[in-house]
């Protein structure tokens, strides 16, 4: 253990983990285009939905399962001390998948689309262990199975959440959720399970809503909403503070309004 000094933390690499929601079609994907430099950006592809940026030259990694989603997670984020031997995100398992994400230095962020998706593979998985059947019938237990899911879902963003030097964009699904009588109940992350949508805002800096906006002229534009409490009810989140309620849906420029240092005395 050591204690890191005031000037070496200021200017120490810093990344945004951004969790970037909105509805199907919104144009979320799309923000891949607001990156200056494509080739710093690492694409990780969970759902096939990368036709509006085929034109977008960005290094993939297409995640088909669960396993592999586990192990780019470890060769981004490094081994963690805390997990034992046979655990994933251990020493082990770093070693184990060939150690660091080859030209990972290259990347500075990392773009997840999408955690709607990923969530899916995780649960699918869970479904599939010995721990989610009953011991005494060896029928499925569904409160096992969600309870091994959300284990897994949180181990992973927070696998993610600790690559300090990078930015993680985690890309989801908003939807609306009306009652029997189509009135509004709440807007929800669309994931896979309560547990990981309830914990999220925890794990990540700044949680975007993307969306329509009608500003009074009845002209609808897409903007970004980042602080609450809003007029839309949208559940966002902004720790940096810097944040205006709505941001031009601009990622790219979102990220450096974030980032700019100001001085104490602000200058």
């Amino acid at each position: 253990m050591r204690i890191i000094g005031a000037d070496e933390r200021l200017n120490e690499p810093r990344g945004v983990k951004i969790l970037l929601a909105g509805p199907t079609g919104v144009g979320k994907t799309s923000q891949l285009h607001t990156f200056p430099v494509p080739s710093r950006v690492l694409f990780l592809d969970g759902e096939a939905g990368d036709l509006s940026v085929q034109d977008v030259p960005v290094d993939t990694v297409r995640i088909d399962d669960w396993q592999t989603a586990r192990n780019i997670a470890v060769r981004i984020g490094g081994p963690n001390p805390s997990f034992a031997p046979t655990s994933c995100y251990s020493e082990a398992h770093y070693k184990a998948v060939g150690g660091a994400l080859e030209n990972l230095d290259r990347y500075d962020l990392i773009f997840v689309d999408s955690i709607t998706a990923i969530s899916r593979l995780s649960f699918r998985w869970a479904e599939q262990q010995p721990e989610a059947r009953s011991e005494r019938t060896g029928a499925k237990d569904l409160r096992s199975v969600y309870g091994l899911h959300a284990r897994e879902m949180l181990m992973w963003l927070h696998q993610l959440q600790h690559v300090r030097g990078k930015h993680v964009i985690f890309v989801g699904i908003l939807e609306k959720v009306v009652d029997d009588f189509n009135r509004f109940v709440e807007y929800r992350f669309q994931m896979e399970g309560a547990k990981v949508p309830r914990e999220i805002g925890a794990i990540v800096d700044e949680i975007i809503v993307m969306e329509f906006i009608d500003f009074g002229d009845h002209k609808p534009v897409r903007s970004f909403i980042c602080t609450t409490p809003n007029p839309w009810g949208f559940p966002v989140k902004d720790r940096s503070g810097k944040l205006d309620q709505t941001e031009p849906p601009d990622l790219g420029k979102l990220i450096t309004k974030i980032l700019n240092r100001v001085s104490p005395t602000g200058k």
